[in-house]
């Protein structure tokens, strides 16, 4: 049996501890910062059991320094990352695909994603259940897509909600009512 070798690195970034993982052929799992490297580490172990922690080649080095620079707030574009994303169902690597066009400081919908690879806007709480189980969070920008009406809608990843909507406010994107245009005297 020809079993795939998967390595990773845990590695800091200004939000927290991320982890990375690949093979030789790309990258196949990235885990979103966490507060402490043991809590990452465990969580890619818990997705990639038997993986061993090694040193990246040029092209996983790159994409840290990426992820680095995204938590830091600049303006990074992950399209150019070989990704590995073996055993995937066709749908959800339509729906990968259509989700890794949604740029920098835009979202989108789970509903207009099911349109986008023709699925219908019924197929929304499938396009829901593909962003749950991306396996490259980020890099699959999973966090760019809303529920309908522009609400948060769910996310798996630590800090659920308040990391997607942290991660949203990286690229300037604002959810929720805007700011009151004047304040009140008080009166």
């Amino acid at each position: 049996m020809n079993r795939t070798i998967h390595e990773y690195l845990i590695f800091e970034t200004a939000s927290g501890f991320c982890g990375i993982a690949w093979n030789s052929a790309g990258i196949t799992r990235f885990q979103l910062p966490a507060r402490s490297a043991k809590v990452t580490e465990g969580n890619v172990l818990r997705r990639l059991q038997g993986a061993k922690a090694g040193s990246p080649p040029t092209k996983v080095l790159e994409a840290i320094a990426a992820v680095q620079r995204y938590f830091e707030g600049k303006q990074v574009d992950f399209g150019d990352i070989r990704l590995v994303l073996d055993g995937q169902e066709e749908f959800y690597s339509r729906i990968y695909a259509a989700a890794r066009q949604v740029g920098w400081g835009h979202t989108t919908t789970y509903g207009t994603l099911a349109k986008e690879v023709g699925a219908g806007p019924e197929a929304a709480r499938d396009v829901g259940q593909a962003m749950a189980n991306n396996p490259v969070p980020l890099i699959i920008p999973c966090h760019r897509v809303l529920s309908a009406g522009g609400k948060v809608g769910g996310f798996s990843a630590p800090g659920g909600s308040v990391a997607k909507i942290r991660m949203l406010e990286l690229e300037g994107i604002h959810l929720g009512p805007p700011p009151p245009a004047q304040r009140s005297l008080g009166l």
